[in-house]
């Protein structure tokens, strides 16, 4: 990977910290991140990561003239609450800011990599196939989900893509998400509440289709969903591609993966779906990595128990976060 100056919106974050800790691996810390320093627990992802400069969020999209010489931006910047309700505050901050640097980097010929999300997918009955070509077909159930989605369809309607990538996560877990409060990963509060209880509590269904347990998602290791992402940085490939393990794995085989890396017996108690969540509640996810395999990445993705065991056992279990030696 050639040396360039690169910005990391949200890079103070989950996957945005991870991905400085990857440039760092690789070799690079002429890294600006930008973000916003409102909670503590961001802290503990910047403390082991080296970078040039701090810009703050807001700072940064009034100045960003200063920032022209960038080679590249990799915007993982975003609210990520999938229970929102402001809805005028998600398309400030997530919809016309993601514009604001697009169209930046657009104009100045720099590489703009950023995260869409597979909420824009809503329940699936629309499939989950990236690219462009269904884009008026999805429905996302939440506001979060709709904030990423009408900016894929802008990008989309203005020939964007042939010249930036976005990049649909789908259920990233893994070490620096410590911060994210009731968007953490099952993974992480599951540990401290095993530790608490020896049990572990997971949604009953409200979904005639499904057993208690049986539903479930595309979970993907975050050092795999950074390397998916970082693949992008030096060529000039355009599009959106799903970013996923390619695999739906249910709640039960990943309760099984969490007890078995704690090295517990697995003991697993069902309790109601909040009522707020039944109509908006993603049943089944599974990323079709077709497309980003055909882009150029190669690697095997993690299995779930390998990722689950590394997760725990490194860093939660140690209180370490990347980049900690």
């Amino acid at each position: 990977m050639s040396q360039k100056k690169i910005i990391v919106t949200g890079g103070a974050g989950f996957i945005g910290s991870a991905i400085v800790w990857r440039l760092n691996e690789l070799g690079h810390d002429d890294i600006i991140i930008v973000d916003r320093r409102d909670d503590p627990a961001k802290e503990k992802n910047l403390a082991p990561l080296k970078f040039a400069e701090f810009v703050d969020a807001d700072d940064f999209i009034a100045r960003l003239d200063d920032f022209k010489q960038t080679d590249v931006i990799i915007h993982m910047g975003a609210d990520s609450s999938t229970t929102a309700t402001d809805r005028e505050w998600m398309m400030r901050n997530n919809y016309q800011y993601t514009l604001d640097l697009a169209e930046f980097a657009v104009a100045n010929d720099i590489r703009f990599i950023y995260a869409s999300s597979a909420a824009t997918y809503g329940d699936g009955s629309a499939g989950m196939a990236d690219g462009t070509d269904d884009l008026k077909k999805l429905k996302p159930l939440n506001l979060y989900g709709e904030s990423k989605h009408l900016f894929d369809q802008y990008a989309a309607a203005h020939g964007m893509f042939d010249r930036i990538v976005g990049l649909k996560y789908f259920n990233v877990f893994g070490p620096n998400e410590n911060h994210k409060g009731d968007m953490r990963s099952l993974v992480n509060k599951a540990y401290d509440q095993i530790l608490a209880t020896g049990k572990l509590q997971l949604f009953k269904s409200a979904h005639p289709d499904y057993a208690d347990g049986e539903f479930g998602r595309d979970f993907v290791y975050v050092k795999d969903a950074v390397d998916m992402t970082l693949q992008f940085l030096d060529n000039d490939i355009g599009g959106l591609f799903n970013v996923g393990s390619g695999r739906a794995n249910t709640w039960n085989a990943l309760a099984d993966a969490i007890f078995k890396a704690l090295h517990r017996e697995t003991n697993v108690e069902y309790i109601e779906m909040p009522e707020i969540l039944q109509d908006k509640y993603q049943y089944h996810t599974r990323a079709d990595i077709t497309r980003i395999r055909q882009a150029g990445y190669a690697a095997d993705m993690t299995p779930l128990d390998a990722a689950v065991a590394d997760y725990i056992q490194n860093y939660l279990a140690t209180g370490r976060y990347l980049g900690d030696n």
